[in-house]
């Protein structure tokens, strides 16, 4: 299996990020240590707006209608370097994921973009997520980036509901979001949705932090504001430490060094 390490390349229209502030607000380690969860907003560690012109050539998601989506499977070298493991598809038990569709399939998609990963901005971003979580070399990560977009009233998730995906760790990062009403996160400590804990709708630069593995998560429909132009939502999806036994199988097929969950 070829691995391939991403190196940083500064293309002429990528901008240096600005300062050397804490990536993460202070207060987002508390909130996670306290009640599983944090939301806070890093536009000034991206550039957004470059970010959101790799969206204009996302693939069709072959499994679910009306959503677009890429995703690549990455790790960190014992030295620090981003590198991709190419190849390994998506792997989801029905366990977590209620979707016939998507329920106990191996899933493959276009790989995210070489340009995009090679971005200092994306780079820095995969690296912070990973020391916010602790990720070990070695260990693998989930990137995507999915969204939908229409003229009218869609379920996201297409019936997967009220879920986890598997993993300890999940953060959702809304990249676009235009003439879009609904589409709001909302988490809970059980799956029935009986006891919520917030329901928050992010905008662009937002990210919303989650322990997956200790709390569920939805997102509700989303519909055009003005039913005459087209909607968009995208967002990408950033999650580790799998629990998911039908993915680590797969992941050690793939990546016969990968440091995985047992747990």
């Amino acid at each position: 299996m070829k691995n391939t390490q991403i190196d940083y390349i500064r293309s002429p229209i990528q901008q240096p990020i600005l300062g050397k502030l804490p990536y993460w607000e202070s207060h987002v380690k508390q909130d996670i240590s306290e009640g599983s969860w944090s939301k806070t907003n890093i536009e000034e560690h991206i550039n957004l707006a470059q970010w959101q012109t790799y969206l204009q050539n996302l693939p069709k998601d072959p499994y679910v209608d009306t959503r677009w989506k890429s995703m690549s499977w990455l790790y960190l070298d014992d030295s620090g370097h981003v590198n991709t493991l190419d190849d390994c598809p998506m792997a989801q038990g029905g366990k977590y994921n209620d979707a016939k569709t998507m329920a106990d399939k191996l899933r493959h998609y276009p790989a995210l973009e070489t340009e995009f990963l090679q971005r200092e901005d994306v780079q820095e971003f995969i690296k912070a997520w990973a020391d916010l979580w602790k990720i070990q070399p070695k260990e693998p990560i989930l990137m995507q980036i999915n969204g939908v977009k229409g003229n009218q009233l869609l379920d996201p998730l297409q019936g997967q509901g009220i879920h986890q995906d598997g993993s300890h760790f999940l953060s959702i990062l809304v990249i676009n979001r235009q003439n879009v009403t609904g589409g709001s996160n909302s988490l809970y400590s059980d799956k029935a949705g009986h006891h919520p804990i917030t329901e928050t709708t992010l905008s662009p630069g937002e990210i919303i932090h989650i322990k997956d593995n200790e709390i569920f998560h939805n997102i509700t429909r989303v519909e055009p504001l003005n039913n005459k132009i087209p909607f968009e939502r995208f967002i990408i999806i950033i999650n580790s430490r799998f629990n998911d036994p039908f993915q680590n199988k797969v992941l050690r097929q793939h990546f016969p060094e990968a440091v995985l969950n047992n747990g």
